[in-house]
């Protein structure tokens, strides 16, 4: 199953403060032992809200709010997606993971949706235009 495994923001991290070298240091290490284990497929961190923009959508309108925004424990400050056996594994892994902030602060783990969550909607045409898709962005992300 994937996972989507979110950093949520805190005071410090939408203030923009940077990790020491320390904490640098030991999550390259831990996100070393995620790809050693093949459990990592992609990690990033986020600028601060403050960086960032959101649009709202109400029926056909379309509204840009630019941040920051409130609510610093619901924003995200980074992520990873990990391929792993199961919730509790993943669980597991992120009890592992060095305090990514200064203070306290929570890590959230939810599972992504896969082809077989969709049922007969999920038409084979739908099935076969997902692929493409994920076949051009994977060309896209490694030609980087």
């Amino acid at each position: 199953m994937k996972v989507m495994v979110m950093v949520k923001a805190t005071p410090s991290s939408e203030a923009g403060e940077m990790p020491s070298e320390q904490l640098l240091t030991d999550m390259g290490n831990f996100n070393e032992e995620l790809v050693k284990a093949g459990i990592m497929l992609a990690g990033e961190g986020l600028h601060p809200s403050s960086r960032g923009a959101r649009v709202r959508f109400s029926g056909t309108n379309r509204t840009v709010i630019d941040g920051p925004f409130a609510e610093t424990k619901e924003l995200v400050a980074g992520f990873w997606i990990w391929q792993v056996d199961s919730m509790e594994a993943a669980i597991e892994w992120v009890k592992r993971c060095p305090n990514p902030m200064s203070e306290e602060s929570d890590i959230e783990i939810r599972p992504i949706f896969g082809p077989e969550d969709f049922g007969d909607e999920f038409t084979p045409e739908l099935q076969a235009q997902e692929d493409r898709i994920r076949t051009a962005a994977e060309r896209l992300n490694s030609a980087e």
